[in-house]
């Protein structure tokens, strides 16, 4: 079939096959980044606590930028959708053009902004002189990967919004392999390269996300989108359209910011209690990637699949694509959690062979595990609102559930220093109150009749 008849009809339907062909790739392409997260964690565990647990802090940090990306991207990904939706392509690709040229300034302007503040960031607010020194050096390094892993997403957001989801598979492959490949050169030094330890995981980062850019890129060209999606066309910087690009895609920004906000805030009070709780707590963070493999897939599924049915008019089947969405997620994570529920002293075992380490962990973990069956749903749910393109509303939202997040840390955390099971018990509020308010709002049907 040729590219063209595969992308003839670029509305979507609201079967459960419909879903899982848009979904099940996308769950591929996050999976196997989540492999290189996974090595990189044994690697670093390997190194030592302190390794370990710093690169909870700095990971939890880029991923902010990143997720700034990802808001960027997103707003472009629900006017995309609408676009394909509406078998607008020439649209669509103007979006797509424009999108590429207000991520790169974007992004150099993020770089600019970090290098300055991550020094008075840190400074203010970890305690240990050592962790200082190796989260600023780490992110010094992996930010120049920032403008590379932006156009990324940009390309991500249009394949799955044309429906060949698919095509996100190669790039992300790429990419792990690569990065797993450096992780293991520079970290250790082998095969002459130089032994950067800690540092060596930033650098091997940053070679993958070009990668994985120049991949999405040659795919793109590979495939001759450019026919049916004439980017060419679009050579000039459209300030207006950018605008109302920014309209929506900036609060789902402030978004994002807020939601992994509150989880660098959680990780700078977890290092307060020690290396053993922020070593533990690293390691438990992998469990969000695992679950969320299926489940944000999931998710981005449910956005995008609301947005194109909203520019098709089909604003009644929006809800059902929702529960439908909502039920599927909530499987996956019950038969993963079972299975880490089950092997609970193995899955630790696999990033350190501390058995103290592993021990002190465990409680914790099954906490997370139940926190993520919460997280299946409002997930989706959350999700579901983005694709209507409020993102006010989105904003709002996010705002609420991450301000009861913080006090919840703040009081267990900094003021009764609990123990770290009840620490991570704040994920539970967090999930909750995300699924009420976003339930209730599309309840409520005032969604209907908006326009991006």
């Amino acid at each position: 079939m040729s590219s063209t008849e595969q992308i003839s009809q670029l509305g979507v339907s609201t079967t459960n096959r419909q879903i899982i062909k848009l979904a099940a790739p996308i769950s591929l392409a996050l999976l196997i980044p989540q492999l290189s997260f996974f090595t990189n964690t044994v690697f670093l565990g390997r190194l030592g606590e302190r390794e370990l647990g710093v690169n909870g802090i700095t990971g939890v940090f880029y991923l902010i930028l990143s997720m700034i990306g990802y808001g960027l991207n997103s707003g472009m990904q629900i006017q995309m959708a609408r676009r394909a939706g509406a078998e607008d392509k020439k649209g669509l690709a103007q979006i797509l053009t424009n999108g590429a040229m207000l991520s790169v300034m974007f992004s150099l302007g993020l770089m600019l902004l970090t290098l300055w503040f991550v020094p008075l960031l840190f400074g203010y607010t970890l305690h240990d002189n050592a962790n200082f020194g190796l989260s600023v050096s780490f992110v010094y390094i992996r930010v120049w990967g920032l403008p590379f892993l932006m156009l990324t997403q940009l390309l991500c957001s249009f394949f799955i919004s044309i429906g060949r989801s698919r095509l996100l598979i190669w790039g992300s492959l790429v990419a792990t392999l690569v990065n797993v490949l450096f992780d293991y050169l520079l970290i250790f030094g082998k095969f002459g390269m130089p032994a950067l330890g800690f540092k060596g995981a930033a650098v091997a980062s940053v070679i993958a996300e070009i990668f994985y850019c120049a991949t999405m890129v040659g795919i793109f060209f590979r495939e001759k989108l450019y026919g049916d999606f004439p980017v060419v066309n679009f050579r000039v910087f459209d300030i207006e359209l950018s605008e109302r690009t920014l309209a929506v895609a900036m609060p789902l920004i402030v978004q994002f910011m807020f939601s992994i906000g509150g989880w660098l805030v959680f990780f700078i009070f977890i290092e307060h209690l020690g290396e053993q709780s922020l070593a533990a707590s690293q390691v438990l963070r992998n469990i969000f990637g695992i679950v969320g493999v299926g489940t944000w897939a999931l998710a981005t599924t449910c956005n995008t699949m609301v947005s194109n049915l909203i520019g098709q008019g089909r604003r009644r089947d929006v809800m059902k694509i929702i529960m439908k969405i909502s039920r599927l997620s909530l499987i996956y994570a019950v038969a993963v959690c079972a299975l880490l529920l089950a092997f609970s002293h193995e899955f630790l075992a696999i990033y350190s062979n501390d058995l103290s380490l592993i021990n002190f962990a465990i409680p914790s973990l099954r906490v997370i595990v139940l926190a993520t069956l919460v997280m299946s749903l409002a997930t989706v749910v959350f999700n579901g609102v983005v694709g209507t393109g409020n993102t006010l509303i989105n904003l709002t939202i996010e705002v609420s559930c991450v301000a009861s997040y913080l006090v919840y840390c703040y009081y267990f955390i900094s003021v009764k220093h609990s123990p770290l099971y009840l620490c991570w018990g704040s994920e539970f509020i967090y999930w909750i109150t995300l699924l009420i308010a976003s339930g209730l709002y599309l309840k409520s049907g005032r969604w209907k009749g908006k326009e991006i």
